[in-house]
């Protein structure tokens, strides 16, 4: 048999379990609530991209690029975004920055989507986290295509469709002519069937020229349909400079005037391959499916003519011939690519096992809370901006919290004060009118008969009492009578005969000496009304100078921390100005209400030494009135 007590330690260890489970699954709701980018998008799913060796394996440095992420029915709810896909929001894991994308194909009855979206800085050898959201109805459109590539991007042919086949996808804007119509199921969507008869001409400009030297990325999926000799997929001349990438009975090749890369093994027709070719510091490098191929010592030399795709129709050209077969995913970049970059785009576009492995989409997640309100957008908005303060601004913040404290603190001592000083000075002045009529009422050896204002007041009434200044002024000033009668009586009269003392006045002196006492009193009473209220002004004139010393400080460190990195970009100025201002905020939030707070406390603290004047003068009126000389 076990004791009610053993069994109750036998329990304990599973009912501690079950108390840290319930405790990581609030906490864990909680975190997902508090990191939700928008209330008004109801779904999102998280996008995995995995550059370690659990995913798909690349050491080499990758930098901002524009992942394809491509959605079906068995990894994307259809139903549940908008028909063309507008209401789609890629966020970074922790809920704050919205990433550029655009939508290449969005197919509602066929239920697949690609959409290329840019993530800056992707780090090799590692694992990079993102948020799809979506099912917002009014969301609105979001922002062009050519948002989706950085700066050094001067070339993007999706071919997505027969409206938009030579459109640039880029910031460049050079839209290519004689596009044929894109044919259906390709690689990324559509692409083109290419027969080698006519050239596909990109002008220049808009197209920029490629420099004596200059770094520049070429890159473009193919499939060809037969093994051709001295094939030109895309060409670049200007005099006698040419620059020519193709296929040579299906090995890839560069060819800079004349000079050829070095050639590897030949791919086979009918399978999609990634070609790119990278100049950089006097030498091209050729890369297939991601993975160096080829490479010719020599550096670019000027190319400013019109780029041709497909064919090379110069006269110079007539020992190439027109490629045959499939193209897709034609880019250019005023830029080296790195390696990591390069073996990126080949699996992340491609189709084999490793891409699946690359980028993973995880299980849909249905927002629970509702709508945030105004109020709580705002206070989102500022927790978010507190995440960039700088440690400066925390001092800052730190010693405005410590100022509103103390501001506060005083500020209701005083209220409460000055509400307990209005509370007695009203009883006080009930009993005051009983007593100034015969203001010789208190004129007696025994002092309680001041006290209780001529035996009117009980012992909690007196206590009350002396919380007024008025009341503490009544007592000084009839001390100050009772001291001269009983000396005048010691000196002049038989302390028995009353009633002649009580006849006798006080001399004009003695009024003097005795109103100046009441004054003497009351400037002690309005030091206890003013003390410590210049904690407040020193809230309201040191707030703002401590958040403007908050913010100058956050802006410098700031812009010495971008002119360090060089990356000058809004969403890398905007956090850093965002938080500094914030220190500024915290300066005004303490000296407002303490402002408002000083002029109401100031106000009353008046009232109520106005009514210590107008009682002194009172007092006197009534003490010349009944001791006359």
């Amino acid at each position: 048999m076990h004791s009610p007590s053993t069994r109750f330690m036998s329990r304990k260890p599973r009912l501690l379990n079950s108390l840290l489970l319930a405790l990581a699954l609030t906490t864990s709701f909680a975190s997902a609530v508090e990191n939700w980018w928008d209330a008004k998008w109801t779904t999102r799913k998280k996008i995995d991209i995995d550059t370690s060796g659990k995913g798909v394996g690349i050491d080499e440095p990758i930098g901002t690029t524009a992942v394809l992420v491509r959605l079906h029915e068995g990894v994307f709810s259809f139903m549940s975004a908008r028909e063309d896909g507008s209401d789609l929001r890629f966020v970074t894991e922790d809920g704050k920055t919205v990433l550029k994308h655009h939508v290449e194909k969005w197919d509602s009855l066929l239920n697949e989507a690609y959409v290329w979206v840019q993530v800056p800085d992707l780090k090799p050898a590692s694992a990079t986290s993102l948020w799809l959201y979506y099912g917002n109805a009014e969301a609105p459109a979001p922002e062009e295509a050519k948002e989706s590539y950085d700066a050094n991007t001067a070339l993007v042919y999706h071919f997505a469709d027969a409206a938009k086949a030579g459109k640039d996808s880029s910031a460049t804007g050079a839209n290519a002519e004689g596009v044929p119509t894109p044919a259906a199921g390709s690689l990324v969507g559509n692409g083109l069937r290419v027969f080698g008869q006519t050239a596909i001409t990109v002008a220049a400009p808009p197209l920029p020229e490629w420099a004596p030297g200059a770094p520049l990325t070429v890159s473009v999926w193919v499939k060809a349909s037969a093994l051709q000799p001295n094939a030109v997929i895309l060409s670049r001349r200007e005099g006698a400079n040419a620059f020519i990438l193709g296929l040579d009975n299906g090995i890839p090749f560069v060819e800079l005037n004349k000079q050829r890369s070095s050639v590897g093994a030949p791919i086979a027709p009918g399978a999609w391959h990634h070609v790119a070719a990278v100049a950089d510091a006097g030498a091209i490098t050729v890369y297939l499916d991601g993975k160096s191929y080829g490479a010719l010592n020599a550096a670019m030399p000027l190319l400013k003519g019109p780029v041709e795709i497909d064919k090379d129709s110069s006269p110079a050209a007539a020992a190439f011939v027109g490629y045959t077969g499939e193209l897709d995913e034609v880019q250019i970049s005023k830029t080296a690519r790195p390696a990591g970059f390069i073996r990126f785009a080949a699996v992340n576009q491609g189709n084999s096992a490793d891409a699946a492995k690359l980028i993973t989409l995880g299980e849909d997640e249905a927002s629970d809370h509702e709508e945030e309100s105004e109020i709580m957008k705002h206070l989102s908005l500022i927790t978010d901006i507190s995440k960039d303060l700088t440690f400066d601004g925390w001092v800052v913040i730190f010693l405005c919290t410590v100022l509103a404290i103390m501001g506060w603190i005083i500020a209701a001592g005083k209220v409460m004060y000055l509400n307990t000083i209005e509370k007695a000075s009203k009883e006080f002045m009930k009993r005051w009118e009983n007593i100034s009529n015969d203001l010789t009422a208190i004129d007696t050896e025994d002092n309680d008969s001041i006290k209780n204002i001529g035996g009117s007041m009980s012992g909690k009434m007196q206590k009350l009492m002396r919380q007024s200044p008025l009341y503490q002024l009544y007592h000084l000033g009839s001390e100050e009578i009772s001291r001269r009668m009983k000396t005048f009586r010691q000196v002049t009269f038989n302390p028995q005969e009353k009633k002649e003392a009580k006849a006798m006045g006080l001399s004009g002196r003695s009024i003097q000496a005795i109103k100046a006492t009441l004054h003497g009193g009351m400037v002690r009473e309005v030091q206890k009304l003013n003390g410590k209220l210049v904690f407040l002004t020193i809230g309201i004139a040191g707030g703002p100078y401590l958040g403007l010393l908050g913010t100058v400080i956050g802006v410098m460190i700031t812009f010495a921390v971008i002119a360090k990195s060089g990356e000058v970009e809004v969403n890398s100025i905007a956090p850093g100005i965002a938080g500094a201002l914030l220190a500024t905020v915290a300066g005004l939030a303490v000296a407002i209400p303490a402002l408002f707070i000083y002029s109401y406390l100031s106000s009353r603290i008046k009232d109520v030494v106005s009514n210590m004047e107008t009682f002194i003068d009172e007092f006197v009126t009534k003490m010349a009135e009944h001791y006359k000389e």
